[in-house]
C-alpha cells in the first residue's frame, strides 16, 4: 500500500517537493525554493542542476522523517527538453519569456497550424513549444541533431531518476502546437518539421514507468524499489481531483506564476484565439476550454514592498470611489494582451486600498477568463490566491456563482499524487463564498468592465 506521494512540483517562480498523505489527502511535508532562469550561456534557461540538487536534497530530507512510497512530478508548461542518446542535454532548456524565437515568428507562422487543429492560440517569446524548437534548429543546427528525444519538462525528470525517457498528453496538449486534441495524436508540424521521430512515446499520466534509479536510491536513502510515475503539466494537476470527484458544471482556477481558468461541463463558446484561450488536454486525455493570464507575476509586480494587510474601511473607500486598475500589468497574453494598464481614481490611495483594488483586479481578470471559456458552476480556487478573500469575493461578485477557495496549500501537488493510486478523489473541500448580498461589488464589478471596454 502506498501511502506517502513525494510530489515534485516545478513551478516558474518556484520549486517545490511535497508530501502527500495519500490518507487524508494532505500535504505534511513542504520544501520549496525559488526557481530563476540562468542568463549565462546562449540563450536564457533553467538551471536544471540546480533543481536537480534541490529535487534530491528534498527527496532524502523528507524521507528521513516520513517514508516516501512514491514519487510523481508536475511542472509548469511550455517547456520542453533535447536530450541525447545519454539522457544528457542537447541544448539548454530554453526559458519561454525568453523572446529570442520571435526573431523567426515570420518564418514559424507561414508553417504552425491552424487554431481549429491544435486549440492552441499564437503567443508571443517561447510560449508556443513549437516556436521555441523551430528556433533552436534553425540557430543551433548542430546541437539540434545530437538530440536522440524532445522530452516535455515533467517527463525529463521522470527520466532522470529512472532512466525511461517517456511523453504525456496534458503537456504536449498544453499551447505548444505539437498536439491535435481532437484526434489524440501530433499536429502536423511534428511531421512537417521531421521531430515525430525524436517525439518520447505518449504515456498515461498515471503510469509507473519505472523504480528510482540504484545510485538515486542510495544518495536520497529511499527504498531502490520506490516507484516513480510519468507526470503530468501542472495546471492539470490541480484541475485531476475535480474532474474525478466533482459533478460538471464547475471551473477550477489554478493560481501560481499563471492563472489558468478550466471549464468542466460548461457552455458551449467559440474560442477566441486572440485573447489567450485554447484547448488544453486533461490527464485523461479529454479536450478542456480553458483561458489564462500571468495574474501571479502580476501580483509580484504590483505589491513588491508594499504591505499586503488592509481593513473593511478600505475595501469600502475602493468600492465607493470605484478605484479600478484596469488590464494588462503583464501584456503580450491574457484577454486583453494589447491594453496598457490604468489606475482610475487612484489618487492618495492607502496602501490598504491599493491592495484591495490589486486583488479586485486579479478577481476580475478571472472572471473574464471564465466567461470567454463558459465557465458554469462553482469556480474552485487552487493555490496563492485562494487565500485571498477579497479575491474569492469579488470573483464571486462578477461570475455570480459561489467559489471555493481549496484548502490545499499547493493544488498541485494532491492532484499530482492521485497519478500513484487508484481509490477515488474527495470532492471539493475549503472555504465556500456565495455571491455577496452587499450590490456595491456587483456595481464595482460593472464599472471595471465598462471602463476596460472605454479603453
Amino acid at each position: 500500500m502506498m501511502r506517502h506521494v513525494a510530489v515534485i512540483d516545478i513551478g516558474k517562480t518556484n520549486a517545490k517537493v511535497a508530501l502527500v498523505d495519500l490518507a487524508s489527502m494532505h500535504e505534511t511535508a513542504l520544501r520549496r525554493t525559488a526557481n530563476a532562469a540562468s542568463t549565462n550561456g546562449l540563450y536564457p534557461h533553467h538551471d536544471v542542476e540546480a533543481l536537480w540538487a534541490f529535487i534530491l536534497d528534498s527527496l532524502a530530507a523528507i524521507h528521513r522523517e516520513q517514508r516516501i512510497d512514491a514519487i510523481s512530478i508536475t511542472t509548469h508548461g511550455a517547456t520542453a527538453v533535447l536530450v541525447d542518446a545519454e539522457g544528457k542535454l542537447a541544448l539548454p532548456v530554453l526559458d519561454y519569456e525568453f523572446d529570442g524565437p520571435d526573431a523567426l515568428a515570420s518564418d514559424y507562422d507561414a508553417i504552425r497550424p491552424p487554431f481549429t487543429e491544435t486549440g492552441t492560440p499564437r503567443l508571443p517569446a517561447g510560449l508556443n513549444i513549437g516556436a521555441q524548437l523551430f528556433w533552436q534548429q534553425r540557430h543551433f543546427p548542430t546541437e539540434f541533431a545530437r538530440a536522440a528525444a524532445i522530452l516535455m519538462y515533467p517527463q525529463y525528470w521522470a527520466l532522470r531518476l529512472t532512466g525511461v525517457a517517456a511523453n504525456e498528453v496534458t503537456s504536449l496538449g498544453c499551447h505548444t502546437d505539437l498536439w491535435n486534441p481532437w484526434k489524440a495524436d501530433y499536429s502536423q508540424l511534428v511531421d512537417e518539421m521531421g521531430w515525430r521521430r525524436l517525439m518520447a512515446p505518449v504515456r498515461p499520466a498515471k503510469d509507473r514507468l519505472g523504480p528510482i534509479l540504484p545510485a538515486l536510491a542510495q544518495q536520497t536513502g529511499l527504498d531502490p524499489q520506490t516507484p516513480v510515475f510519468c507526470g503530468l503539466h501542472d495546471s492539470n494537476a490541480s484541475l485531476l481531483p475535480h474532474l474525478l470527484a466533482d459533478p460538471p458544471p464547475f471551473s477550477v482556477v489554478s493560481t501560481g506564476t499563471w492563472v489558468v481558468s478550466m471549464a468542466v461541463g460548461g457552455d458551449k463558446v467559440a474560442l477566441d484565439a486572440a485573447r489567450d484561450t485554447l484547448v488544453n488536454v486533461n490527464a485523461l486525455g479529454d479536450p478542456v476550454p480553458s483561458a489564462r493570464f500571468m495574474g501571479g507575476r502580476e501580483f509580484s509586480l504590483l505589491t513588491e514592498g508594499s504591505a499586503q494587510d488592509w481593513s473593511d474601511a478600505d475595501v469600502a473607500a475602493v468600492l465607493a470611489r470605484r478605484t479600478l486598475l484596469l488590464p494588462s500589468t503583464q501584456q503580450g497574453s491574457g484577454p486583453y494582451p494589447h491594453h496598457a494598464a490604468q489606475w482610475l481614481a487612484a489618487e492618495d490611495i492607502t496602501e490598504g486600498q491599493r491592495f484591495a483594488a490589486i486583488s479586485f483586479y486579479l478577481a476580475l481578470m478571472t472572471a473574464t477568463c471564465l466567461g470567454l471559456i463558459g465557465g458554469d458552476g462553482p469556480a474552485i480556487v487552487e493555490g496563492p490566491f485562494a487565500r485571498n478573500r477579497l479575491f474569492t469575493r469579488m470573483l464571486a461578485a462578477a461570475t455570480a456563482r459561489p467559489v471555493i477557495a481549496s484548502e490545499a496549500a499547493t493544488g498541485t501537488s494532491i492532484g499530482a499524487a492521485l497519478l500513484a493510486t487508484d481509490r477515488g478523489a474527495v470532492g471539493s473541500r475549503g472555504e465556500k463564498t456565495e455571491p455577496p448580498a452587499d450590490p456595491a461589488w456587483v456595481d464595482y464589478a460593472r464599472a471595471w468592465h465598462t471602463a476596460v471596454d472605454a479603453s
